[in-house]
């Protein structure tokens, strides 16, 4: 077999008994490429420790390697994803698959290749989606992120990915509505006894009555992907159904719904369903019905009446204790009910405890203007926030969701809380506390500052159109909440950050102590990388000149034979998807016949050059990886090699900080 992973020996069985195996694998990370190659080099290791073969494409932000070819697929007994994001199974059809987390390949190769054996056969007809884990495994997805079946963490990271599946998808939603909303009460609104109020019949009613239909199918957008991602098309309706119970109460007596939160639970909820009626064994002639009559009909009518009878009772009732509980406190203090109602308002988002709180200081409007001003200073606080993390830490948040952030913030200024909804939905355990922490500052704030709103509405709005009383203050709550949310979330999401070869998501590994650094000259990488393939600052500062100066490095290592041909296979690399990893990295590499060796070439950028990486952020470090075709293997341990030792930030200051090439090649020293 053939592939930068293949992992063919002479062996004729296999350590434990068994004929040797031949698989293919698929390793996949949404966030770089670190993951994506360790875990292929562990998968690759520990098919030639057990005495298999195995080819393994790479999926990581720098583009898809080494992708398997349909002939490796068909002879292969066995395909192993370890991945993070979605990876499309079409091509594995009547294959046994075994999905799970790009953790577990790095972590566990050695028991993903022993399970593989039995993994169950995927089908790609009539939309069945039926690779799982492993012999016993349960439903795919029967865990949400950091649970314990099957496999461990496997069940968990199913869960995280379909979750993520539903989030990408209801972001478009989101932001196309809610732009809607905010232009049109922006260029068309104007205060009232009930809010912002839009003229009746004029050409703003009904772009803000667009804008509503997009936010009214956010939840059940989000549900039915999370479904979809469990279950694929039979999901979809049931999940759907679901999240549009989850986001309009009158069917339960709820003048709220259920929120966002309830629209994540009909998701997931769908999708196990429709996986257990799948399980029920029909009769051959009922089977080609199934997919597309018998289980969205009936899994969409369990689910909803389940909804409404079930689940509807309690919702309802929490709103009305809610309200009850909040009327005995009309007379604490100030700073006592702005917090609550801080709290309460960035909780849910649109659900049943912020919509308490929002009518309970609408109801008092008229009389008490104060706890409405409290409740306008803290509505935008989640968009706000969340906006302004994404502009403080861009590379914690995907590119996706960098462009909600920017949406957030418009949102955010006309009060429209469900800005933030994305991002609450992607990491609840994280945003939702950072929510709540800047809505309690706010609220805090405009309570004690006696801040008053003379509208049922809220955000920066309310006071540009002469609506609050107060104003001062209004702003001072509002950009310390933001402030405060901003902070918390950063700093949540960066204790949470998985740090390569760490032993469990969200806690880093200790670092290991730097290899002692090489005399002066010395190589590196096993003789690639040498003083005369290094250079300690680009004169370029465009991304061709770039590598056309790497490619000048290159060949300073002695092992080019075609300098112009280096050149165009490093463009043509580039070509099919830029090389920047972010964190201001970036590895422009090649196979090809224009070296004899593997060589590799190291240059720093002062200014930074713009590689096109997902966080935004120009290359300063750049790795040039030439290889010749045919050293697939090498090609990926090297840029395994590197991309591990990158996630570290202390490794990456050292070399942006060392003097001159001896001190460059003394820090990469700790590549050995």
């Amino acid at each position: 077999m053939t592939g930068p992973a293949d992992s063919s020996g002479g062996t004729t069985g296999c350590r434990g008994g068994g004929p040797p195996l031949r698989l293919v694998a698929v390793t996949a990370c949404p966030t770089g490429i670190a993951h994506t190659y360790m875990a292929a080099e562990q998968l690759v290791q520990a098919a030639e420790a057990l005495g298999h073969r195995i080819s393994v494409e790479t999926q990581g932000s720098i583009g898809a390697e080494n992708v398997l070819s349909a002939r490796e697929i068909a002879a292969a007994d066995g395909v192993i994803v370890a991945a993070d994001k979605d990876v499309d199974l079409a091509r594995f059809d009547g294959k046994r698959v075994l999905v799970t987390g790009v953790g577990e390949g790095i972590r566990e190769p050695e028991r993903l290749i022993r399970e593989v054996r039995d993994a169950p056969v995927h089908r790609a007809a009539g939309g069945a989606r039926e690779a799982g884990r492993g012999a016993g495994a349960g439903f795919p997805g029967l865990a949400f992120p950091g649970g314990a079946a099957g496999s461990g963490g496997a069940a968990g990271v199913v869960g995280y990915r379909a979750l993520m599946n539903g989030v990408s998808y209801m972001i478009p939603f989101v932001v196309t509505g809610g732009l809607l909303i905010a232009v049109s009460l922006a260029l068309g609104g104007r205060a009232g006894p009930h809010g912002l109020e839009i003229p009746a019949g004029s050409f703003w009613e009904h772009v803000h009555r667009i804008g509503e239909i997009g936010f009214a199918l956010m939840l059940p957008v989000l549900s039915g992907y999370i479904a979809y991602a469990l279950a694929d098309r039979p999901a979809l309706v049931p999940g759907m159904v679901g999240g549009w119970l989850a986001n309009d109460g009158a069917l339960y007596g709820s003048r709220s719904g259920a929120g966002f939160l309830g629209a994540i639970v009909t998701g997931f909820l769908a999708g196990w369903l429709v996986l257990a009626i799948r399980r029920v064994p029909v009769r051959r002639f009922v089977r080609p019905v199934m997919p597309i009559i018998v289980i969205p009909v009936l899994a969409t009518s369990v689910l909803g009446l389940f909804f409404v009878y079930a689940l509807g009772g309690p919702v309802s009732w929490v709103f009305d204790r809610l309200t009850d509980g909040l009327a005995g406190l009309t007379g604490a203090g100030a700073a006592v009910l702005g917090v609550l109602l801080g709290l309460m308002i960035t909780f849910d988002m649109g659900g049943p405890v912020n919509k308490t709180a929002f009518l309970f200081g609408a109801g008092l409007v008229s009389h008490s203007p104060e706890v409405m001003g409290i409740c306008a200073a803290a509505i935008p606080v989640p968009p706000l926030g969340q906006g302004l993390a994404t502009l403080l830490r861009r590379g914690l948040f995907r590119a996706q969701e960098r462009e909600a952030g920017s949406a957030a913030l418009v949102m955010g200024f006309f009060g429209i809380t469900e800005g933030a909804i994305p991002f609450a939905a992607a990491r609840p355990a994280r945003v939702i506390p950072a929510n709540m922490l800047g809505g309690a500052v706010a609220g805090a704030i405009a309570g004690l500052a006696a801040v008053t709103d003379a509208v049922p509405h809220g955000g920066p709005v309310v006071a540009v159109v002469g609506a609050v009383g107060g104003v001062p203050m209004f702003f001072v709550a509002m950009a310390m909440g933001a402030v405060v949310t901003a902070l918390a979330t950063v700093s949540l999401m960066a204790l949470g950050a998985p740090v390569a070869g760490a032993g469990s998501p969200g806690r880093a590994a200790a670092p290991a102590p730097p290899a002692p650094p090489p005399a002066a000259g010395e190589a590196v990488l096993g003789g690639r990388l040498t003083g005369r393939t290094v250079r300690p600052w680009l004169a370029a500062r465009r991304k061709e000149e770039a590598v056309r100066e790497l490619a000048e490095l290159l060949a300073a290592g002695g092992s080019v034979l075609d300098g112009d041909a280096l050149v165009a296979a490093l463009l043509a690399r580039e070509a099919q998807g830029g090389t920047g990893a972010g964190e201001a990295v970036a590895f422009p590499h090649a196979r090809t016949d224009a070296v004899a060796a593997p060589i590799v070439a190291f240059a720093r950028s002062a200014e930074g050059v713009e590689w096109g990486a997902a966080d935004g952020v120009p290359a300063r470090l750049l790795f040039a990886v030439a290889v010749p075709e045919g050293a697939d293997e090498e090609h990926l341990r090297i840029l395994a090699g590197l991309a591990r030792k990158l996630m570290d930030s202390g490794f990456r200051g050292r070399l942006l900080a060392a003097p001159d090439v001896p001190g460059i090649l003394a820090v990469l020293g700790e590549l050995r």
